[in-house]
């Protein structure tokens, strides 16, 4: 089994104080489904990890480990 490596998201969700569960409800996804992404039992969607960078107003660089700066999103 591959594993997929999302070193950010349990931390992410950590330092804003929300569950698991809030994360699926926030997601619209079943809570097994984002225990999977979080574990890196199965790889997140890229529509998923997209609202995730809204979410947290971060890159997908920075949530997949490919810098350590949380820099916020550019504005539109």
């Amino acid at each position: 089994m591959q594993k997929y490596i999302y070193p950010r998201i349990r931390d992410l969700r950590e330092d804003k104080d929300l569950t698991q569960e809030d994360l699926s409800r926030i997601l619209g996804k079943q809570l097994t489904t984002y225990r999977r992404w979080e574990a890196g039992e199965t790889e997140i969607p890229t529509h998923i990890l997209k609202k995730l960078c809204e979410f947290y107003n971060v890159s997908a660089d920075y949530i997949l480990g490919f810098t350590n700066e949380a820099k916020p999103l550019p504005k539109k």
